[in-house]
């Protein structure tokens, strides 16, 4: 049971609890005990620190900008008024309150808030798809394209699509640069010949790929009524982030040992089946590498990408929430920020995951 246990949390990325399991089956009580110190104790202490210090320091901001809007009412207006904006700030009324760096409370309050108006917008969409059933069903036998919810979406579904658009983006860099990639690594002379091109164009920004695939997407598509953000925007991600992907499958490809590619030989493989396996199963880790690195440099562009494309997702979300300027806004922009990073981690331990499905380079947790 133990060693099934152990295994399982190697396996989720969740090596930190080994202690904890240790102990609990009585090994090495000492040891084990300080390494839960090092490894469970001390990142929740870290956590705790963080917290304290976001909370001075949003409180900090939060009597500043208090103290400001006071003393500009006095000096503009008087003291009387001044006097009115102390209380009002004071007695918590949204229309008065400054707007700065927001503490953990109004973050998790607006994390509640969007939750809460998921589920809201949510129940609007089933009531609308049932009032909607019977009259949709009669334009789809007549030929007619079925009446389609149009509110605005909840800050879920814009994660889902963020998630929909990365993944796009990500399968898009993956069929294009892994094979370029092993086709390169192959031939020393076509990494001689096109190496110059991948160095140019691989530290591009996200904003010039994106301006690229517009021209392009718009030029092929100009007579089509269609929104076309979706499709602008994951293919700027999938050619913004395939660079590691085409460069790590090209030097792994090209540094596979020597004495596997004569056992090839000697067994008189053909090309493919030289490359399939015997190449690849040899250069997996380092294709793995690339492949992660690519995910991760495509969620971190989709976000720019969104936001500039004004498609459907976490960037635009952002975006609309900043140039709202609400209360809350703030907070909003916070919530969205640990979302992201906590989507962005939980992406890579998923491809660290099928790393150690299918790879035999089991070594590695990092």
């Amino acid at each position: 049971m133990k060693d099934s246990l152990l295994r399982a949390f190697r396996f989720l990325g969740l090596g930190f609890l080994e202690p904890v399991v240790r102990l609990a089956a009585g090994e090495d009580s000492k040891k084990n005990v300080i390494q839960i110190f090092k490894k469970v104790l001390a990142p929740i202490a870290s956590m705790i620190l963080f917290l304290g210090i976001w909370y001075t320091g949003s409180k900090s901001l939060y009597n500043k900008e208090a103290n400001y809007a006071i003393e500009k009412t006095r000096s503009e207006r008087g003291d009387a008024e001044s006097e009115k904006t102390r209380d009002c700030i004071a007695s918590g009324d949204v229309s008065c309150q400054p707007n700065t760096l927001p503490s953990p409370k109004q973050v998790w309050n607006s994390f509640q808030l969007l939750l809460e108006d998921h589920r809201q917008i949510s129940a609007n969409k089933e009531a609308f798809i049932v009032k909607t059933s019977a009259l949709n069903k009669k334009r789809l036998e007549q030929g007619k394209d079925p009446i389609v919810y149009t509110g605005r979406p909840s800050f879920v579904d814009q994660i889902k699509t963020s998630i929909k658009t990365v993944f796009a983006g990500f399968l898009l860099a993956f069929l294009f640069a892994t094979p370029i990639g092993i086709i390169i690594g192959l031939s020393e002379t076509l990494r001689n010949s096109f190496n110059w091109l991948i160095q140019i164009l691989k530290p591009v920004s996200p904003v010039v790929w994106l301006l690229l695939v517009f021209m392009i997407v718009k030029t092929l598509t100009k007579d089509s009524t269609g929104d076309t953000s979706y499709i602008i925007s994951f293919i700027s991600v999938g050619l913004c982030s395939m660079w590691a992907t085409l460069v790590n499958t090209a030097v792994g490809v090209s540094s596979v040992d020597k004495d596997y590619i004569n056992v090839a030989k000697v067994l008189k493989l053909g090309t493919f089946q030289k490359i399939f396996k015997v190449i690849l199963p040899a250069a997996l880790p380092l294709i793995f590498t690339g492949l992660r690195i690519t995910l991760s440099v495509a969620w971190m562009v989709l976000i720019a990408i969104e936001l500039l494309a004004q498609s459907p997702g976490l960037g635009s979300f952002v975006w609309e929430e900043f140039q709202n300027g609400a209360n809350d806004s703030n907070s909003k922009i916070i919530v969205a920020m640990f979302i992201i990073g906590f989507i962005g981690f939980l992406l890579d331990q998923i491809m660290l995951t099928i790393q150690k499905l299918i790879s035999f380079d089991k070594g590695s947790d990092v």
